[in-house]
């Protein structure tokens, strides 16, 4: 696996391991109010649920991670290949906005392995 694939998936476990953080962290303060938009009420409504998802998100990272240092582009694809399924999924129930925070990024990374 070239080096630029490795950064870009390591780039992309460092977006989900801040989702991990927002959502399980800091998702009633005001920074995860900020980013998902949404006021304190709903926050503390959705709170066990979205700490499920962020460590959900954890997991993508920890898979993402290990596809790097282990320079398997299988485990790569993979995993990156989720990312994309839950940006899209994230787009299509949500917000747009999460395919191009969550996809995007996941796609790059898995044009760079492909092309590595």
């Amino acid at each position: 696996m070239s080096m630029l694939a490795t950064v870009l998936i390591l780039l992309v476990a460092l977006l989900h391991l801040g989702f991990l953080v927002l959502e399980m962290f800091l998702w009633t303060r005001p920074a995860g109010l900020k980013v998902f938009r949404q006021s304190q009420a709903q926050a503390e409504q959705s709170r066990v649920l979205a700490a499920n998802q962020g460590l959900y998100n954890g997991f993508l990272a920890a898979g993402l991670v290990w596809a790097a240092i282990s320079a398997r582009s299988d485990v790569a694809l993979f995993f990156l290949g989720c990312v994309v399924v839950a940006g899209a999924y994230g787009a299509a129930t949500v917000s747009r906005r999460i395919f191009f925070v969550q996809g995007v990024p996941a796609l790059v990374a898995i044009a760079a392995v492909c092309l590595g």
